[in-house]
């Protein structure tokens, strides 16, 4: 075979191998189907021109990122307010216990009343536990003068043009501590004015509720004898106080304030007791039963103190 008759054998094949695939033309639905792009493994990027559906957008995950920051923000900056505020809190609580520690009543000159010839009686315990009942037998059989530190608050907001007013209201409504400055001043008025009537013995209730008013009190007016500390059950004292304010018209005799006055004679007025407890000075009641049965020992207290038999 010649070479031209070689190549012309070979030449169509070699045409059909090389030569540009002719496009077939689909009907409209394959050719619209044919066109969408495929991913064919997840970690492809996306198609451009074509929006995802069904993820955040940039902005709404920018967004969301800001208010987390800002809430971290806020909230660690409140932690450390916090922390600041406890630090300090508990460096004043160092300070007067301190002061309460070193303070001794037989080292004061300095006083408004003579403590030789003046008795002061202080009578503690939580809100309902019956100090003001047992300061009126009190008064009644062995001539105390009772003074009441909440009455005296109370009275002192109703008087007109008193620049207290509000302040105390606010104080007895949210079981809050009256400045012991303003219950003081209050407190050696009265007692000023019976002593100038010729009564010597005092009882008061209800004072001191904080150390810093205990100091104050006696290192100015007058040391206390001892401490009358009526122990009664939460529980007692909250039935008795829900019923007393049926008809007592108190902004304080209600169940809010009531559990804020509880939580308040914990957190500051029981150490008060504590310290006079170092002293020698309180003397522990129960009041869990009758009022009847509950003075008879505390008449015996005060038979003992003041050798007399009422």
């Amino acid at each position: 075979m010649s070479l031209r008759a070689s190549i012309s054998c070979v030449a169509p094949a070699l045409r059909s191998a090389t030569a540009r695939p002719s496009t077939r033309i689909l009907p409209v639905k394959h050719r619209l189907l044919s066109t969408t792009p495929v991913r064919r493994f997840s970690s492809e990027a996306p198609p451009s021109g074509k929006k995802q559906s069904g993820g955040p957008s940039v902005p709404a995950l920018l967004a969301v990122a800001s208010l987390g920051f800002a809430s971290y923000y806020i909230l660690v900056h409140t932690r450390k307010r916090q922390d600041l505020v406890k630090s300090k809190s508990a460096t004043a609580d160092k300070v007067i216990e301190q002061k309460a520690a070193a303070f001794d009543p037989k080292d004061v000159t300095d006083l408004t009343f003579n403590s030789a010839s003046t008795h002061h009686l202080a009578l503690t315990g939580g809100p309902g536990a019956g100090k003001g009942t047992q300061s009126e037998f009190l008064r009644r059989d062995y001539g105390f003068v009772h003074l009441s530190a909440g009455d005296l608050l109370r009275d002192e907001q109703k008087r007109p043009n008193s620049e207290y007013s509000e302040m105390i209201q606010n104080c007895l409504k949210n079981g809050l501590i009256v400045p012991h400055r303003v219950t003081i001043a209050l407190l050696e008025n009265a007692m000023r004015e019976a002593v100038q009537a010729g009564k010597t013995r005092f009882l008061i209730d209800g004072f001191p509720r904080k150390i810093d008013q205990a100091i104050e009190f006696e290192s100015v007016v007058v040391p206390s004898r001892f401490v009358l500390y009526f122990e009664c059950p939460e529980e007692e004292m909250l039935k008795r106080l829900l019923n007393r304010g049926k008809t007592s018209g108190r902004v304080d005799d209600n169940l809010e304030s009531i559990k804020k006055r509880f939580q308040t004679f914990i957190d500051t007025s029981y150490p008060v007791i504590e310290a006079y407890e170092k002293q020698g000075k309180v003397h522990s009641i129960s009041c869990a039963n009758s009022p009847d049965v509950v003075y008879g020992k505390v008449k015996k207290i005060f038979n003992e103190l003041f050798n007399e038999n009422v």
